[in-house]
């Protein structure tokens, strides 16, 4: 496989994963129904946003890491390619830890005070979490693709050089506008 398709395996990976995070953050992943005395006095839906931030947060930041994965080459790519490593496993370990059955019924508590009055408590869980999971997956696995061939990959700047063409001497403002007096361009 040669550098440019593994930057677009990588980057496809990526963009998939952290597109997953984000898209099924905002569904429904548990339902609390409570009961008090014959009564239903709460039914009250929690999404993955409202269950962690930290996870939505998470892959809004890996669809940030995809465009600096692109804009970046050498050690810097490998540094971007850690950064989504991370997001990824934290995504993974967050994901499942968010619809535990204690953490569920302190998030619906928080929400409303109807949770507080000793009734029988329902919990159902979706399966939009799992999805969240896969996602954190994916973009974990983008991530260890960037860490381990990442340096080899051509960079996005590296293709508009001129070649040979060397800075103009001189950091003064006058040697700069002379450059460009020249055709020469001083960036």
């Amino acid at each position: 496989m040669t550098g440019r398709r593994e930057l677009a395996a990588a980057t496809l990976l990526g963009a998939a994963g952290a597109a997953v995070i984000v898209g099924f953050a905002g569904r429904t992943w548990a339902t609390v129904a409570e009961h008090a005395g014959g009564l239903e006095a709460m039914n009250q839906r929690l999404s993955g946003r409202s269950l962690s931030g930290v996870i939505a947060a998470l892959g809004w930041a890996g669809l940030a890491g995809i465009a600096a994965l692109l804009a970046t080459r050498g050690w810097a790519r490998v540094a971007v390619g850690v950064l989504l490593a991370a997001f990824g496993v934290i995504v993974a370990i967050a994901s499942p830890a968010a619809v535990r059955h204690s953490h569920v019924i302190a998030a619906a508590g928080e929400k409303s005070n109807l949770a507080r009055l000793g009734g029988e408590v329902a919990v159902h869980v979706s399966a939009w979490w799992i999805l969240s999971l896969a996602g954190g997956v994916l973009l974990a696995a983008a991530g260890l693709l960037t860490i381990v061939r990442g340096r080899r990959w051509p960079g996005m700047s590296a293709r508009y050089d001129r070649p040979g063409a060397a800075p103009p001497a001189g950091d003064d403002p006058a040697s700069l506008w002379k450059a460009l007096d020249r055709g020469d361009d001083p960036t």
